[in-house]
């Protein structure tokens, strides 16, 4: 028998099965076709083969990373949730998914990891609860960095001419694109709910679910495009509705404390074949960088007596270890 596809992806809050949009695209579209995939759900993308989240570990292909292209390899495998579009139906799925990566999802980067007070109080504090010790002291920042390259990639040099202009352009037209969703929706189940008496899920409702979702359900100090979202009733039903339908079991687990203590419970831990290495490692790396940081800023300097900074190492190693035992 063949061996399952292996699917790594950030792990689920916010009544979540992943918090990550792009995890999210992917584990929505496997439910949706059914595909029989092995999932990982990992706190740090040090844990996927790739370094990078999602990844799916194939037998034939190695690890794919990039969402659209682990969709294709699923499509490959027979598991394609558009195989009875029709060609119009085809071309609405294309334009409509470019409507979402050019329009929606740099304002959601923006505002949950440039946004000051979003970011501070809500997306860094869930990273680092959920995060293993001690990569939660400084991978929350390093996601935070790469985000604002990301966007300035996506926004270009006029980013940082007139931030405050182009934001209020910006935010201006992903509520154009949240009301345009909405009207497209209308009162049907999914996006092509009307091409059948019996109407299924397509990539696109995977991939609209996976934007819309994170943003409805966080709870953000400062929602402004949240509350447009919450005044388009539809699509509160339609991703509340797919929620029940494809996730009733796994997306409701707070971020931290219920990943820990459900490990042993669900089998995810067992799921994980490198899950011993990576504590060693995390906890080698971790030991290296306090180490390094005690020894620069001075709080730790070598002696040839004295118990003080001695006496503070077992310590720092006694906590480094009750978190990874968690």
């Amino acid at each position: 028998m063949a061996a399952p596809m292996e699917l790594f992806c950030w792990a689920g809050g916010w009544g979540l099965p992943s918090v990550d949009p792009d995890c999210l695209a992917v584990l929505t579209y496997a439910r949706f076709t059914g595909a029989p995939l092995k999932v990982h759900r990992v706190t740090s993308p040090w844990r996927s083969p790739s370094g990078r989240l999602p990844a799916l570990k194939t037998r034939d292909e190695g690890t794919i990373s990039k969402t659209q292209q682990i969709i294709t390899h699923l499509r490959k495998q027979k598991y394609n949730a558009d195989y009875d579009l029709s060609a119009t139906q085809g071309a609405d799925t294309l334009a409509f998914v470019s409507l979402l990566e050019e329009k929606l999802l740099p304002v959601l980067i923006h505002t949950f990891w440039v946004d000051a007070k979003n970011y501070v109080e809500h997306t860094r504090k869930w990273y680092a609860e959920t995060v293993p010790f001690p990569l939660n002291f400084f991978l929350p920042n390093c996601m935070h960095k790469q985000h604002l390259e990301r966007l300035q990639l996506m926004w270009g040099d006029s980013y940082m001419d007139d931030e405050e202009k182009l934001e209020k352009e910006l935010y201006r037209d992903a509520r154009e694109c949240l009301t345009l969703l909405s009207q497209r929706l209308g009162s049907q189940k999914f996006f092509f709910g009307d091409s059948s008496l019996c109407p299924r899920p397509a990539s696109l409702d995977a991939f609209v679910f996976s934007r819309l979702a994170p943003l409805l359900k966080a709870k953000l100090p400062n929602g402004k495009l949240q509350q447009h979202l919450k005044s388009l009733q539809n699509l509160c039903n339609y991703c509340t509705s797919i929620l029940s339908l494809y996730f009733p079991w796994d997306g409701g687990e707070p971020p931290a404390s219920t990943l820990r203590a459900a490990g042993a419970d669900s089998g995810e831990a067992e799921e994980d074949p490198h899950k011993r290495r990576n504590q060693l490692l995390s906890v080698l790396v971790g030991l290296a960088a306090m180490l390094g940081y005690a020894f620069l800023s001075g709080i730790v300097s070598i002696q040839r007596s004295g118990t003080g900074p001695a006496g503070r190492q077992p310590i720092a190693l006694e906590e480094e270890e009750e978190e990874e035992e968690e």
